[in-house]
Parts: structure tokens; C-alpha cells; sequence
């Protein structure tokens, strides 16, 4: 598809086309996850600025490659069907901040508000069962991993991602789609062939649109088209079988209980 054809498709897209129609789910929830600062709130606005080629806004506040500025969940629609959502990053995968994550991606956190690191095992259980009063079961999750080439990998870095990703996969039923960003700032075909290696399907390069540089190019508008793109036809994958969002989402509850009960016992 050219780029008119890319907008038009992701503009008019709705759940009720998939095959077996939408199955009880009304939203497709494009969740960015990743270390601090290494461009999620960029590529935020980077999609919208490609998908309705306006001036340039900076929906989501971009922090520093050390920092980062999101402690929330949150979201930013793209369509009336599809979200995007700048999750709270982290400085390490340690146990901690690793099950934070998977409580975000598994949308056990509401949308729009404060994410606080949750430590001690009772007060995880007990916000998993606060998330049952209003349940949020009619989001289709597409989780997608951000890494920034600048940031060199340690080997035991490496395994800790492969892991993490694996993780993610089960959680919501889909690999992680990879964006590398600052592709021009780093080895790139050296971090492509290192995700390849852990197991990832759909890796991206993309150069940010930022408010010191935002000339349009087509170029540069296809890259983040294209991620809104790969994330749909997962989604048209995802739906073309039978689903279930209340028994999915029981099970993404069931997975958080045990990696918190697990990492009790280890702790």
C-alpha cells in the first residue's frame, strides 16, 4: 500500500471487519513498554504526526535518554479504534519493576492515572483484586517493546530481555513487535540481528520526529505507518479464531499471580 492507502486503511479500521467481528472487544491497545527514556512518548507522537500529517504536536511529553518523564498509563487515541499507551518505563528488569510491567500490559492498571512500584506481595494482590471491580476485558493487547540503539547491551542484558519478551508473548498472546529508535545515533543492523536472536517476529527502525526536527518526509512517515500497520494485521491474526476477552483476561490475571507468588518465594 502507498502512504494514502496506509492512513485510509488505519483511519477507517474497525474490529466488527475482522472475520467473526469483534468478538466482545471494542479497542485495540498498542502498548509501548521499555527502559526510561529510550523514546516512547516520541514515538507517540511521531504516529499521530504521520497519520493525520498536521503540524506538529507533542501529545506525549518526550524525556532525556537517562530519564524519561511518564510515571502514568497514559493513553492517546489514534482512531476511534485504536490507543495507543506510554506506560511507566523502567531503569532495570529487576523482579520489581518487571512484574509493574506486566501489571500495565496485562491493563490491570487503569488508563490515565499514576503507576506506583508495588513491593510488598500483599499490596499486589490486593491491586489485582481491586482491578476486578470495574474489569477492563474488551482491549485487544498488542504489546510493542522500544529500545533506543545509543544504549549498549550486556550480555546478561540480553537474556534478561529474551525472557521478558517471551514473557510479554504469553501474556497477551503476541510476540512483541521490536522499534529501535535513533537509528541513525547507532549500530543498528548490530541491536536487528541481537532481537532476531531472541526470538523476535517484526523488528522496526524508525528516527523519531522530534520539535527541534520534525521536517516531513515520506521516508520517515512510512516507518511509523508501518508499525500501525504490523500492529493491525496481528490483531487481524489474533481475531481470526475464536476468542473469549473475559476467559482471556482471567488467564492474564492468572499469569500475574504466579510470577508474583514466585518471585515472594524467591524474594
Amino acid at each position: 500500500m502507498d502512504i494514502g492507502q496506509l492512513k485510509e486503511y488505519i483511519i477507517s479500521y474497525t474490529l466488527n471487519n475482522c472475520p467473526l467481528g469483534n468478538q466482545g472487544y471494542n479497542r485495540v491497545l498498542i502498548q509501548l513498554i521499555g527502559f526510561l527514556g529510550h523514546g516512547k512518548s516520541s514515538l507517540i507522537n511521531s504516529c499521530k504526526y504521520a497519520l493525520y500529517n498536521k503540524e506538529f504536536t507533542a501529545h506525549a511529553a518526550a524525556g532525556s535518554a537517562d530519564g524519561g518523564l511518564t510515571v502514568a498509563r497514559n493513553a492517546y487515541p489514534l482512531t476511534d479504534t485504536i490507543t495507543m499507551v506510554d506506560n511507566r518505563g523502567c531503569a532495570t528488569l529487576n523482579p520489581f519493576e518487571t512484574g509493574e510491567f506486566y501489571t500495565q500490559l496485562g491493563n490491570f492498571i487503569p488508563l490515565n492515572e499514576g503507576v506506583e512500584w508495588t513491593k510488598e506481595f500483599g499490596d499486589v494482590v490486593n491491586r489485582l483484586e481491586d482491578s476486578d471491580i470495574e474489569p477492563n476485558f474488551t482491549d485487544i493487547i498488542v504489546p510493542v517493546f522500544v529500545y533506543s540503539v545509543k544504549r549498549e547491551l550486556a550480555a546478561n542484558e540480553v537474556e534478561e530481555i529474551k525472557t521478558f519478551l517471551k514473557s510479554c508473548r504469553d501474556l497477551t498472546g503476541i510476540f512483541p513487535i521490536i522499534v529501535l529508535t535513533h537509528k541513525t545515533s547507532g549500530a543498528f543492523s548490530k541491536f536487528r540481528d541481537l532481537f532476531e536472536g531472541m526470538g523476535a517476529e517484526e523488528i522496526l527502525s524508525v528516527e523519531n520526529y522530534t520539535p527541534e526536527d520534525n521536517l516531513k518526509t515520506l521516508g520517515r512517515h512510512l516507518q511509523f505507518l508501518n508499525l500501525i500497520h504490523k500492529v493491525l494485521l496481528n490483531v487481524n491474526f489474533r481475531m481470526s479464531e475464536e476468542r473469549n476477552p473475559r476467559r482471556e483476561r482471567a488467564e492474564r490475571k492468572k499469569f500475574l499471580t504466579r510470577y508474583f507468588h514466585e518471585r515472594e518465594v524467591r524474594k
